[in-house]
């Protein structure tokens, strides 16, 4: 059977028979004529080889994509298979690929550097919120927490000359965190605005100030450094720790605990940047490397 004429079917059953939506019919359908072009027009009579190569040609494509991929060709086969269109089913048992991890945003340290200068201009003027800004900022570069381990943050979590803060992260977990001498004195500044009696280091009413309030203050500041308010977050600060810190010398096992990671496999996704600076560090050391940099 020609494979339009059995797309076309398999198109029609799942609208008749199952109700799919107009959106599932159209990607399905666009995804198996793909899929048809890619076996030059032998899709319906393809056999496990000829999809093992098809699905791997899916290894860069997001999961949500692969995955509806996947659905259709398993659909597809299952039904010319019931159908006695053909005699087996050559997708039963084939594995989609597992796409890479997408590697997390992350800011150049030059844009790092203008962020600050611009939080910089607005301390020559200091406010209790611009203060409140540095303080905020300080922790989510310097110390790598997240959004709402940040916000939440008791008023007395960071104490002056310690170098850490104990803190409670996702599951209920306690982990420490480095606080450096910068976020400290950003802090202190910050926590003579706040009554020593206060629940939360960055109070909002009777709780602590929201995630939506802090985007959008990472936002605004983003803007006066001249950087597209789209490209940072506060979890895109937290991976600039994370990214810098490897840059700089640290090993996953240290940025794994920093990080709050209770699975190795989160903090791999940095691994690109320890492999590059290995290659570079076998480059310029060994007596073969030639002093070249890894590309």
């Amino acid at each position: 059977m020609a494979d339009d004429r059995a797309v076309a079917l398999f198109l029609d059953m799942l609208a008749a028979e199952q109700g799919a939506a107009r959106n599932t019919l159209l990607a399905y359908g666009r995804d198996l004529r793909l899929a048809s072009e890619d076996l030059g027009g032998g899709l319906a009579a393809a056999d496990g080889a000829a999809l093992t190569r098809l699905f791997a040609g899916w290894g860069n494509l997001a999961r949500a994509t692969v995955a509806r991929k996947a659905s259709a060709l398993r659909g597809f086969f299952a039904f010319l298979a019931a159908e006695g269109h053909r005699a087996d089913d050559p997708a039963l048992g084939l594995a989609a690929p597992t796409p890479a991890r997408p590697l997390p945003k992350s800011l150049a340290e030059g844009d790092v550097a203008r962020l600050f200068a611009a939080l910089d201009a607005k301390l020559a003027e200091p406010s209790p919120a611009t203060l409140r800004l540095a303080a905020l900022v300080e922790l989510l570069y310097g110390s790598g927490l997240r959004a709402t381990e940040l916000v939440s943050l008791p008023r007395h979590a960071i104490r002056a000359g310690a170098g850490h803060a104990v803190l409670t992260g996702k599951g209920g977990k306690q982990r420490l965190v480095p606080v450096g001498g910068r976020a400290e004195a950003a802090v202190a500044a910050h926590a003579a605005n706040v009554p020593v009696d206060a629940r939360y280091l960055f109070s909002s009413g009777a709780s602590y100030l929201s995630r939506v309030r802090l985007f959008q203050l990472l936002k605004g500041l983003a803007a006066d450094a001249g950087i597209p308010p789209a490209r940072i977050s506060p979890h895109i600060l937290r991976h600039a720790f994370a990214t810098h810190l490897l840059e700089g010398g640290a090993d996953l096992r240290t940025l794994q605990t920093l990080l709050g990671h209770a699975d190795t496999a989160t903090t791999q996704i940095y691994t690109h940047v320890q492999t590059k600076a290995l290659v570079e560090l076998v480059n310029d050391k060994h007596p073969l490397g030639g002093g070249q940099k890894a590309p």
